[in-house]
């Protein structure tokens, strides 16, 4: 295995003992050195002719497939045929997925370049060129010559090295015979063939690179290099003149349209390895068979093929073993690759004799000669964000699997939600064994939306054990509906065609009830059985975009913008959980919700009154346990929350997120729970909940999320709890008053991560603590104008849960609160800590929403409620003490009349900061020194929003505040107007070539700033292997203008989009963070990236997708 220093396109590979005593014996081995004769001038003419031919490739993988994630990033190419428009480069540039590619020549004339073919094991491919489109220059095509290719030849690598226009770097032919480069254990690595070595030291970009000689020709190809070193490794071109030759003459001149041209390549599933004489004794090589292969080579031949792996499954399984010595093919020594390589092409679909030696008894095997594009994927299934394909030989060949197997590419949303990681071999779906791409289609077709059924999987890492998970199909539709990706190599695209019949109940919106069809019922027949399941989520997170970081390849990828990546793992909620799930009614069908029935779950024997008891017994037998603990315990939940990359919106930090949250509420028809906004974020988010009082785990639908406090509502269906169920679980009795005061004993209760109960008595230090949380490197929500208790011990920053008196009233919550920690220079840290979080102002809105407030209707379990309204005055700010305020001049009247309001607290409210484009913004201003509200003195953010309550409670038609303030040694008097939010947030996003599009959302607006050209759209997110990406349209900036047309909002960026074609070029007028504007370019793709746009639904309570402008070929 080579070490992790080798890398593609300027990567190399070490190879251990062997490759160094190798290395010193390598100019005994090697032809004799060429005499280099040539000029200044000679060099100076040969550059003249191949640099024009040489051109800057600009590559997008759109999707990862195979050894490939999606990324973007430069690489090299040449001209071999001008008449006909081919261009060689390297596998690894061409892709063995779907790419968009751009060539720009040495005059910078630009022009689209399409995939015509590459290579399933060495690494060079084609891509293919109108010639017509070349106007301005005038270039030859470079001639391709692997027989000049000699040990000490002087060459020069041209080509775009480390992000360079033309970079010619020097060197000489060292080596002709080296092995192929290990790149990676689970990438892409070429093999059965030699490569060529120099010491160039070429770098990121120069991959496809063209290496010549002093008459202009390429002698090979560059490929990697050694980061550890200056070596870099060239790939032979005997192989790519006949690829190139098949090519030349599959395409009629004639004829507008490329032909699909077959290249014959024929493969034994085997890998060879050349091993000298001398090891080759050592494995048993009789010296007879020795001398005659001496005898039957080339002079110069120091050894011979010896097998080094086998794929399981392939023509040679279980007939050639490692280790054995090739002695003949057909009759004929084979000790070389290249003849090898060349015999199995001719031979595709026929019947070859091996003579082998092993441990030196010989052998003769008889093998059929594998056709290797018949086990080379061309299409692929991409579900929910996820690409799943048939395992190809590159990765079979370094997993030990056969090929064909279902290969998890990139688990996307749903897969990754439920634990499957990348590199994933899916055995079994539904209750179903899957062998076949095919099979995991037709499981999938028969599954509804929120159905949760079993998956068993298998890693390279741990192939001999199956893991069980288990997966929830998407209730909202977060993801295009499954779809399938086919190569077509005529046009050098990959088309979109449905994967599911249309009678498929997965395309149907919304929810169907449980047991609502018969296709249904044949998929949980299967599973109804499984009723035990160990329920493992592995955290593999994946960075923001579509949920892969970005492979390193060969090629110089476009820098990142730190700001747009992911924070989500330092300092966030995520944990790795095992849950045993044992009753928690997966033999459900159509949705999430795991009703219990009066009858045996499973074949368990085991019923819900038996299990209810046996819960109650097992909480009954901690005597120790405090009364609080006792009462609070059945109103406790633990939250698990996933958001899907496809709208991770307003700077939410991760996509996975544990909690525990408080029973406020539980009804016939409604159940209503408190949590910490650091476990929900936002509203678009998958949301299960756990119950202390029942095992069993239910959904949940966020219905409020409070603009200014650290606490979201969330709502559950109790009538999915069961008649047992629901019976044990109830709501907490609230105390909003009197208020927690420093001293007072309080219960810390919260559950662990095995659903047990933790309390403790603590006591409280500060009652009213202000909090100041500043802004993240990526704006998010962060508490502002909150007052949270202290205390004097906890179970520390996860922990999170509720705070009682000895009753079990609930007098705070537990909540967990993010922030980031900011360290000299750019470097940051997320963090996160805990405090109580006052249970009034929960109170509240729980009061406005079972009265029947007057906001927006929302759709709760089937019945439509108005949710509550948040009068706020959307102004930052902080408190500062009296003696402060002293200082800075304010009068001796208003300090009396601030103490004698507040003696406790004996501070005064400052503004920090307005939200841009609230309605105080152009009104208050930093340092205003807030004394009075309606001539009220005020101390407190309380304070402040009762006296926005008051508005809507006396004076509905009067939405102002009379506020008296201190500015720069004056008292003024000043009317502010406030603002109503509701507690929904962003309900609607854009994804305009693969960036994803917003409102400016509060955490924005509270840096005070909106761009001067109207509030713009703002950039969350952008994914990997888009448009975006490639040009750079990052996040945390505005879109302002597109084409000179402004886009002040969603509406006016829509309609300014829906206008561009596919393929045209759109320019882009930004505004970052930091109030500096760009201008960018960015080349529109409707066929891999069509324009659509997620929203909320308030009647149906679900997230659905419209297509805005794709291809007709495309389906979104």
């Amino acid at each position: 295995m080579g070490d992790q220093l080798e890398r593609l396109g300027s990567e190399g590979v070490s190879a251990g003992l062997e490759s160094t005593i190798k290395s010193e014996l390598c100019m005994e081995i090697d032809p004799p050195i060429s005499e280099n004769t040539a000029t200044a001038e000679d060099w100076r003419k040969a550059l003249n002719n191949v640099v024009p031919a040489v051109v800057v490739l600009r590559t997008t993988a759109c999707r990862a497939f195979d050894t490939e994630s999606a990324s973007a990033g430069y690489a090299t190419g040449f001209v071999v045929d001008k008449r006909r428009g081919i261009i060689l480069t390297n596998r690894h540039v061409v892709k063995p997925g779907p790419v968009v590619a751009e060539a720009t020549f040495l005059n910078r004339e630009e022009i689209p370049v399409f995939p015509v073919y590459r290579d399933p094991v060495h690494d060079f491919g084609f891509f293919r060129y109108d010639p017509q489109q070349i106007r301005f220059l005038s270039y030859e095509e470079i001639p391709l010559a692997p027989e000049a290719a000699s040990v000490g030849l002087e060459i020069r690598v041209v080509g775009n090295d480390s992000g360079e226009k033309v970079s010619i770097l020097a060197g000489t032919l060292a080596r002709l015979d080296r092995d192929a480069p290990h790149y990676k254990k689970d990438g892409y690595n070429d093999f059965n063939t030699f490569y060529m070595q120099a010491a160039s030291g070429t770098k990121g970009g120069s991959s496809g690179s063209p290496v010549i000689d002093w008459q202009g020709r390429a002698v090979a190809l560059n490929a990697g290099s050694k980061s550890s070193s200056a070596s870099a490794f060239f790939l032979p071109l005997e192989r790519v003149v006949r690829a190139l030759g098949y090519l030349q003459n599959g395409r009629d001149m004639s004829a507008d349209k490329w032909p699909a041209v077959t290249i014959p390549r024929g493969t034994l599933q085997m890998t060879f390895v050349h091993k000298g004489f001398d090891e080759t004794f050592r494995l048993g090589l009789q010296r007879d068979t020795e001398l005659m292969v001496r005898n039957a080579s080339p002079s110069g031949e120091t050894g011979m093929l010896v097998v080094d792996s086998v794929v399981p499954g392939g023509p040679a399984y279980k007939h050639l073993e490692t280790g054995d010595v090739l002695v003949r093919i057909n009759g004929e020594v084979m000790t070389q690759f290249l003849r090898l390589e060349t015999l199995l092409d001719d031979s595709v679909s026929q019947n070859i004799k091996l003579e082998i030696e092993r441990g030196g008894t010989p052998m003769t095997v008889d093998l059929m000669v594998q056709d290797l594009h018949s086990i080379t994927p061309d299409n692929f299934l991409e579900v929910s964000g996820g690409v799943i394909h048939s395992l190809s030989y590159q990765q079979a060949r370094n997993f030990r699997f056969t090929c064909g197997l279902v290969y998890v590419a990139e688990p996307g949303y749903m897969l990754f939600r439920a634990g499957v990681p990348r590199h994933a071999i899916i055995k079994k779906f539904a209750g179903q064994e899957i062998s076949c791409l095919e099979e995991l289609i037709s499981v999938l077709s028969k599954l509804s939306r929120g159905m949760r059924v079993p998956l068993e999987y298998i890693t390279y890492v741990d192939r001999h054990r199956r893991k069980s998970v288990l997966v929830t199909v998407d209730r909202h539709e977060w993801y295009a509906f499954p779809r399938r990706y086919i190569r077509d190599d005529s046009t050098g695209l990959w088309i979109v065609k449905p994967a599911l019949p249309s009678e498929s109940p997965l395309l149907s919106s919304g929810i169907n009830q449980v047991n609502g069809g018969a296709s249904n019922e044949a998929v949980t027949s299967d599973i109804r059985g499984v009723c035990v399941m160990d329920y493992t989520h592995q955290d593999n997170h994946q960075k923001l975009a579509d949920g892969t970081a970005i492979m390193e390849t060969n090629s110089d990828h476009t820098s990142e913008d730190a700001n747009s990546r992911d924070e989500s793992d330092a300092g966030s909620k995520k944990r790795k959980v095992e849950e045993c799930s044992s009753a928690d009614g997966i033999a459900n069908t159509d949705n999430l919700l795991c009703e219990p029935r009066e009858e045996n779950l499973g074949d368990s024997g085991i019923s819900e009154n038996s299990i209810l008891r046996d819960h109650q017994g097992a909480t009954a037998a901690v005597s120790n346990a405090s009364v609080a603990e006792r009462v609070i315990e059945p109103t406790l939940v633990m939250f698990e929350v996933h958001v899907p990359p496809s709208c991770m919106l307003d700077g939410v930090h991760s996509q996975h997120f544990f909690g525990t949250g408080v029973i406020i509420h539980h009804s016939q028809n409604m159940g209503l729970v408190v949590v910490d906004k650091n476990t929900i974020a936002i509203s678009a988010s998958d949301i299960m909940l756990s119950f202390a009082a029942f095992p069993i785990e239910i959904p949940g639908e966020v219905v409020f999320l409070h603009p200014v406090h650290n606490y979201a509502l969330v709502a559950y269906d109790p009538s999915a709890l069961g008649a047992a169920g629901a019976a044990v679980v109830r709501a907490a009795e609230l105390l909003p008053e009197p208020a927690l005061r420093r001293g007072d004993s309080v219960y810390l209760v919260g559950l662990s991560r095995s659903l047990q109960a933790t309390s403790r008595k603590s006591i409280v230090t500060n009652p009213c603590a202000a909090l100041n949380i500043g802004s993240a490197d990526c704006p998010r929500y962060r508490a502002m104008n909150m007052e949270v208790v202290e205390l004097d011990t906890d179970f520390g920053s996860t922990f999170s849960g509720v705070l009682t008196d000895e009753q079990g009233r609930v007098q705070a919550i537990w909540g967990s609160f993010s922030t980031q920690l900011k360290y000299g220079g750019s470097s940051s840290e997320d963090h996160q800590f805990v405090r109580g979080i006052p249970i009034y102002t929960i109170s509240q809105v729980l009061d406005k929403i079972l009265s029947g407030a007057n906001g927006p209707p929302l759709l709760i379990n089937g019945i439509k409620r108005p949710m509550a309204l948040v009068r706020i005055l959307e102004v930052e700010l902080y408190p500062t003490l009296l003696s402060k305020a002293r200082s800075f001049g304010l009068s001796d009247n208003w300090i009396q009349a601030l103490v004698k309001k507040d003696p406790l607290r004996r501070q005064v409210l400052r503004v920090k900061g307005c939200l841009a484009g609230s309605r105080a913004e152009n009104i208050l201003e930093q340092g205003d020194m807030v004394l009075a509200i309606n001539k009220e003195p005020v101390t407190c953010f309380r304070d402040i929003e009762n006296a926005c309550q008051d508005l809507d409670k006396y004076d509905k038609s009067n939405e102002t505040l009379q506020l008296t303030i201190f500015r720069q040694g004056r008292e003024l008097e000043v009317v502010v107007g406030t603002d109503i939010r509701d507690g929904i947030g962003t309900v609607r996003v854009v994804n305009w070539c693969g960036c994803i599009v917003q409102d400016p959302h509060p955490a924005v607006r509270a840096l005070g700033f909106l761009p001067e050209e109207g509030h713009g759209v703002f950039v969350a997110r952008w994914c990997h292997g888009s448009p975006a990406h490639r040009y750079g349209l990052y996040a945390l900036q505005w879109i302002v203008e597109v084409n000179g047309k402004p886009t002040p909002d969603l509406d006016a960026f829509v309609s300014v989009t829906k206008e561009l074609v596919h393929g045209d070029y759109a320019r882009v007028k930004t505004v970052h963070l930091n109030g500096k504007p760009r201008v960018l370019t960015l080349k529109q793709d409707l066929h891999y990236w069509p324009t659509w746009e997620l929203r909320f639904d308030s009647n149906t309570a679900l997230w659905y997708r419209n297509t805005i402008k794709a291809l007709d070929t495309a389906v979104a």
